[in-house]
């Protein structure tokens, strides 16, 4: 065999080796968008309930109130009750804050602001129904 069929050869087999390659490439690209056609779903098919899941609200600070209370910040996002919060003493919004945000006992508060504990819990139970009518006369 001579040095030019030799690379004629040579220049085959690169040839049908590449051919084959792209038309195995091209069967795995058909195979894989077909495969994702089967899977799709456009959102014109889907239920309520599907697209409610792939949806998100965001959410900004312009939408929540601060209250600070013991140096720490509280976001409350719900207008009214930021309202009626609003509405209350300084010192009975900070009982009912630092009893339901902070966790902390009667007896906790009553120490932190220099109150006897049944006269914290009086003034949260007070302002707890105070809260309630405020929120109810607002809707």
């Amino acid at each position: 065999m001579n040095s030019q069929n030799h690379e004629e050869h040579i220049q085959h087999s690169f040839d049908s080796y590449c051919k084959k390659i792209l038309k195995r490439k091209t069967l795995d690209l058909y195979r894989e968008t077909k495969r994702q056609n089967e899977r799709t779903v456009a959102f014109s098919e889907m239920s309520e309930r599907e697209l409610s899941q792939l949806t998100t609200v965001d959410k900004y600070f312009t939408d929540e109130y601060i209250f600070t209370v013991l140096g720490e910040n509280i976001f409350i996002s719900d207008y009214e009750l930021a309202e009626a919060l609003n509405k209350l003493p300084q010192y009975r919004r900070d009982i009912v804050f630092m009893s339901y945000f902070f966790d902390m006992t009667d007896s906790e508060i009553s120490q932190r602001l220099n109150m006897a504990r049944r006269t914290v819990a009086y003034h949260r139970a007070n302002t707890l129904n105070e809260l309630k009518k405020l929120m109810k006369n607002e809707e």
